[in-house]
């Protein structure tokens, strides 16, 4: 008992000395979170509000003009159509590209032999060599490399999106939903429409 005794009393004294040097230390700021934070260009307001004065992206892009909010509302608008229609492409690219799989390996079973016997064995072969063995398409350099930068531009623009979400702007909020469903209604029939019949 005496041995754990010994080996704690300097763990607590450590603790206790880490814990009056990190309070000590006061660099100045004001670290409550009651009020809107001071920025250079304006405040940004922790609650959903319509005040303009928020920092969109980018420290030069401040709207705080009834004109500049309602240009930034169409950009937004604008940006939000181009998402829908960048998922809508790959959708309609996936369909492609999974249709012409599905031709290659129809082509593969169907090669031409030379005698009947020779054929019946190669298309049994062939036929088991596919559906038991390849469950995806192989690589593809064209298709998986663009499919891997059309998904990471998707992403890029989801996470512009999320940080403009985050200035609770509530006009770009409506700004991008509004965009967003309308890119759907305008882009969303084409991207189904290759997945249902590719």
């Amino acid at each position: 008992m005496s041995r754990l005794a010994s080996l704690l009393s300097p763990l607590a004294a450590a603790i206790a000395l880490l814990s009056t040097l990190a309070s000590a230390h006061d660099n100045g700021m004001d670290m409550t979170m009651d009020g809107a934070m001071d920025l250079a260009a304006g405040e940004m307001l922790p609650y959903l509000h319509f005040t303009p004065g928020d920092i969109v992206l980018f420290y030069g892009w401040v709207p705080s003009s009834k004109g500049a909010m309602v240009g930034t509302c169409i950009g937004l608008f604008l940006f939000a159509l181009v998402e829908r229609w960048i998922a809508t492409c790959r959708g309609v690219m996936e369909a492609h590209w999974r249709r012409r799989a599905q031709i290659a390996q129809a082509d593969r079973i169907n090669l031409p032999t030379t005698t009947t016997s020779d054929k019946a064995s190669l298309t049994s072969n062939s036929i088991r060599h596919t559906v038991t063995l390849r469950n995806a398409p192989p690589f593809n350099y064209v298709h998986d490399l663009t499919r891997g930068v059309l998904h990471a531009v998707q992403v890029a623009v989801q996470f512009l999106f999320m940080l403009i979400v985050m200035t609770f702007q509530v006009s770009f909020i409506l700004s991008l939903v509004i965009g967003l469903g309308v890119g759907e209604a305008l882009f969303g029939r084409f991207a189904s429409h290759a997945a249902l019949h590719g």
